[in-house]
């Protein structure tokens, strides 16, 4: 009796062994295995918000897991290098010594150009040129046009702490565009009747164009796209001499603009699952005036970066028409509005 009872419970034991072994070995009966994708977040929102719209589209249509890296441009651009990420939805080409090299060496993948319309230099609220009726405002320079017309408007942009003065705010200490921006007003000799105003950090800066536009009052203030504060806001940018790529650097001409790249790395832009995600990615392309559009938006509502590209996609069909065949162009749309 004692050895049917064990002879019973060793078949069932084996019996057991031999399912768990058919089931982990079969192809058909379990899930497949889910794929992944590493972003690279360097930190600033424009990225993240891109991150958070492919990254989207990627969770949708083909199920992938979604993840990102935190760090410098240089450091998420060597990790693209060594495949340790994925994706960079926006590389600033200019702005990576090695970049150019890397990429003729074959180091990296380069998928196409994000945006290249990032403008940076001197604005002030288009109000002060053309007036607000709606708000009661007058223009109080109606022919201003360039950064150089500024000097005849010392009255307008006053500053409160030197009489007779007009302000300009510069860039951030410590960034190359604040030297740039320096050498520039003192080219024009505009410390005749103005003081260059650097303000302390990036926050001092917005608030002081943010403080100056909720009241109605003019400002001269640098600025940089795209930005959250440039898509809730009308700034015009004041004109320069076109830029020169011999002289920008001592103030003499406009900034250029900058190539934002969408690159991946070698191994996952060759991989054969990825190649939907890829064709996608080839073909993702915005601009500075969309993103920060996304980006005044998350800042007025509230709302997160997942949940401002579901706001951005449904604001912008057109986008997933470039960016996707007509099938999952439509099948995205659905799972946006379910």
């Amino acid at each position: 009796m004692v050895f049917c009872l064990k002879r019973i419970i060793g078949i069932i034991l084996i019996a057991s062994m031999l399912a768990i072994t058919v089931v982990g070995c079969s192809g058909d009966s379990g899930t497949a295995t889910t794929k992944e994708v590493n972003f690279a977040d360097a930190g600033w929102d424009s990225n993240k918000l891109h991150n958070a719209i492919a990254g989207l589209v990627a969770e949708e249509l083909w199920d992938y897991e979604i993840k990102e890296t935190p760090g410098s441009s240089t450091v998420l651009h060597e990790g693209l290098l060594k495949g340790e990420v994925d994706v960079h939805m926006e590389v600033w080409t200019d702005n990576l010594a090695t970049y150019s090299e890397d990429l003729a060496a074959g180091k990296l993948q380069e998928l196409g150009t994000n945006f290249d319309d990032n403008n940076q230099g001197v604005y002030v609220p288009r109000y002060v040129i053309e007036g607000d009726a709606e708000r009661g405002i007058v223009a109080s320079a109606p022919d201003l046009k360039s950064i150089q017309d500024l000097k005849n408007y010392p009255d307008v942009f006053k500053d409160e702490e030197n009489a007779g003065m007009g302000r300009m705010y510069g860039a951030i200490p410590g960034w190359q565009v604040d030297e740039i921006l320096y050498k520039k007003f003192m080219y024009l000799g505009m410390e005749e009747n103005f003081i260059y105003f650097r303000p302390g950090s990036d926050a001092a800066l917005s608030t002081a164009i943010t403080s100056a536009y909720e009241k109605g009052e003019p400002i001269a203030a640098y600025y940089w796209e795209p930005t959250w504060l440039l898509g809730l806001y009308d700034m015009v940018l004041l004109e320069d001499e076109p830029f020169d790529q011999e002289t920008y650097l001592e103030g003499k001409t406009a900034m250029p603009s900058v190539d934002v790249t969408v690159g991946v790395s070698n191994e996952f832009g060759d991989a054969e699952e990825n190649k939907e995600f890829i064709d996608f990615l080839s073909n993702y392309e915005t601009s500075s005036a969309l993103t920060s559009e996304g980006l005044g938006y998350m800042q007025e509502s509230g709302s997160d970066y997942k949940e401002t590209a579901k706001w951005f996609l449904n604001e912008h069909p057109e986008l997933l028409d470039a960016w996707l065949t007509p099938e999952d162009a439509e099948a995205m749309k659905t799972a946006l509005n379910q």
